[in-house]
């Protein structure tokens, strides 16, 4: 590959959608399960609780470079513009503005509020462990203060996982707009 495409926003904006699909889709159906199923309890939390912030982190920032690396469509009846104002075209609205917006906002809320609360719950659940002399995944019967906790942890884990979900088909949709820009 010559030097000379590297001075398009074309590789950049690749390379940084394959990078974004790529953790979402490992993270969420191999790291994660494969942790879960390999680490005691307490070091795969200390596992997720350090990569969590970084895939959320890379959840929010790779869609904004895909904003500002979007290489434009060309043809005969004219095109759009390349970079963020193609990005924000009226033409690109539901194709490339909402998947990826989408994708921004479910990182930043996971990042910002959803992971952060969780992380909470769990030094919370830890917390009550020691009161209780008993683990939060221990077989019942459980403490009022666990139980509460145990649901709370069980909401905003599940809330985190759909909207993770969500993030990763709107990557895979505007993946579909990458593949009829190259068709």
């Amino acid at each position: 590959m010559p030097l000379s495409t590297w001075s398009h926003l074309a590789p950049y904006h690749i390379v940084s959608y394959g990078t974004l699909l790529g953790s979402e889709f490992f993270q969420s159906f191999v790291a994660g399960i494969v942790a879960f199923r390999s680490l005691p309890r307490a070091q795969f939390s200390t596992l997720q609780t350090a990569i969590f912030p970084v895939y959320f982190g890379m959840q929010t920032a790779l869609p904004t470079i895909l904003a500002l690396t979007y290489p434009g469509t060309q043809s005969l009846r004219g095109g759009t513009e390349s970079g963020l104002s193609g990005f924000m075209t009226e033409q690109n609205r539901w194709s490339v503005l909402v998947p990826l917006t989408t994708v921004f906002i479910t990182g930043l809320v996971n990042m910002v509020l959803v992971g952060p609360a969780t992380t909470n719950v769990m030094k919370e659940r830890k917390h009550q462990e020691t009161r209780d002399g008993k683990k939060s995944h221990d077989a019942g019967p459980h403490s009022k203060e666990m139980q509460a906790l145990n649901r709370r942890f069980g909401r905003l884990h599940g809330a985190s996982t759909l909207i993770n979900l969500a993030g990763l088909v709107a990557t895979i949709a505007y993946g579909g707009t990458l593949a009829e820009m190259m068709a």
